[in-house]
C-alpha cells in the first residue's frame, strides 16, 4: 500500500481499524506518510490551526505516581507546590490569551480529582470568564463525575481535557494509583456530557511502536475530538530522568499515522515540540491541527503565542479565533 492511496481512500471515506495491518505505517516512506497525513488534515480540518493555552490552577503533591510527572508526591523534584490560584490571576491570564488570539483557554489542576472547595472556586471562576470574556473554555481536573462534569457544562466549559497517556498494555507500566480503565470511564462521561473531548498521550516514554498505534486506534474508537501528542521531556527527579529524547523522524512519523487513523480529529502539538524543526513546523506540515501555546509566565507567553501565531500564519495557516470573526462581524 502506499500512503499517498491510502491517504486518498480515508478522505473518500475509509477508517482505519484494529482488524488493519497497522504494521505498514511503521515500514512505509516517511516523506510519503507525511504528505498523505497533510493532504488529509487539509480535506478534514482545512487550514484553521486550533490555539490553546493552560494556565496550572493547583500545583504539585499530587497522589498519583505516574512515571513522567514532575507533580507527584512519589518523585522528588523541584516542582512548585500552591493550592487552587485566587480568580484574579486566572481570569487576568484568560483575558492576556484572548488578547493575543489563542482559540481556547483551560485550567489544569494536579492531582487524582479536583473536589469539594477548591472545585467550587473553579466553577465561580469558570462562570465570571464566561461572563467577561469570549475565549473558548476547557478544563483538566482529573477524575470527575458526571455531575461536576456537568457544573463545569453550565459554568461555560465546552471542552474537558483527560488524557489516556498510553496503550492499555503499557498504563500499568507508567501508572499503578489508578487504572486505563477509569480514564476511558471518565472519556465516556466527557462525551456523554456533549463537551468536546480532548484526550491523548505522551510518546517516549520506553513503549513500543505498536503502543503507539494502539493509542492512536483507542481514541478513535472512543470518538476523541481533540489529541494532544507529548513527546516526553524527561524531568530529572522522576523515574523516567534517563530516558533519550525522541527523533524529530519518531515523531514525525507518529504524528502523521495519527491522522490517518483519526482524520478529523485535531492533531495537537503539546510538550516536545523544542525536539522539531522551527519549533513544530515540520509537523504542521505532517498532519498536525492544533497546538498548546503560551505557558504560566505572562510575559514569556505573549512572545510565544505571537511567534507561533507568525510561524503558522508565514505557513498560510488561519490562526484567527472565531471570537475575533464575531466581533467583525458584528
Amino acid at each position: 500500500m502506499n500512503p499517498l492511496i491510502l491517504a486518498q481512500e480515508i478522505i473518500d471515506g475509509r477508517r482505519i481499524t484494529r482488524k488493519d495491518d497497522l504494521s505498514f505505517f511503521l515500514t512505509c516512506d516517511l516523506d510519503e506518510l507525511c504528505e498523505g497525513a497533510d493532504r488529509i488534515r487539509e480535506a478534514y480540518i482545512g487550514d484553521k490551526v486550533d490555539l490553546c493555552s493552560i494556565i496550572n490552577g493547583r500545583s504539585g503533591r499530587c497522589p498519583e505516581n505516574c512515571k513522567y510527572c514532575a507533580q507527584s508526591v512519589h518523585h522528588h523534584t523541584s516542582c512548585e507546590i500552591y493550592d487552587f490560584l485566587p480568580e484574579e490571576k486566572i481570569l487576568e491570564a484568560c483575558k492576556m490569551n484572548e488578547e493575543e488570539g489563542v482559540d481556547r483557554f483551560s485550567i489544569v489542576t494536579a492531582g487524582k480529582a479536583l473536589t469539594g472547595k477548591e472545585f467550587d472556586q473553579a466553577i465561580h471562576a469558570y462562570e465570571t470568564m464566561y461572563k467577561e470574556c469570549n475565549i473558548d473554555l476547557c478544563a483538566s481536573m482529573g477524575f470527575l463525575s458526571s455531575e461536576q462534569l456537568h457544573r463545569l457544562h453550565e459554568a461555560g466549559v465546552t471542552s474537558y481535557h483527560h488524557n489516556i497517556e498510553t496503550s492499555r498494555r503499557n498504563f500499568p507500566n507508567i501508572c499503578t494509583t489508578h487504572t486505563y480503565d477509569m480514564k476511558i470511564e471518565t472519556l465516556k462521561k466527557v462525551k456523554a456530557e456533549g463537551m468536546c473531548a480532548c484526550s491523548g498521550g505522551i510518546i517516549g516514554m520506553g513503549e513500543t511502536w505498536e503502543d503507539r498505534l494502539d493509542m492512536a486506534v483507542s481514541l478513535a474508537e472512543l470518538g476523541i475530538d481533540s489529541i494532544p501528542i507529548n513527546a516526553l521531556m524527561p524531568i530529572p527527579g522522576t523515574p523516567l530522568e534517563h530516558l533519550d529524547q525522541l527523533s524529530e523522524q519518531d515523531i514525525l512519523r507518529t504524528i502523521a499515522f495519527f491522522r490517518y487513523i483519526n482524520p478529523e480529529a485535531n492533531i495537537r502539538l503539546a510538550a516536545g515540540r523544542a525536539l522539531l524543526t522551527n519549533d513544530g513546523e515540520t509537523a504542521f506540515k505532517s498532519g498536525a491541527s492544533a497546538t498548546i501555546t503560551g505557558n504560566m509566565l505572562t510575559t514569556v507567553a505573549c512572545a510565544t503565542i505571537r511567534s507561533d501565531r507568525k510561524m503558522l500564519s508565514d505557513m498560510g495557516r488561519n490562526v484567527t479565533p472565531e471570537y475575533w470573526k464575531e466581533v467583525e462581524e458584528s
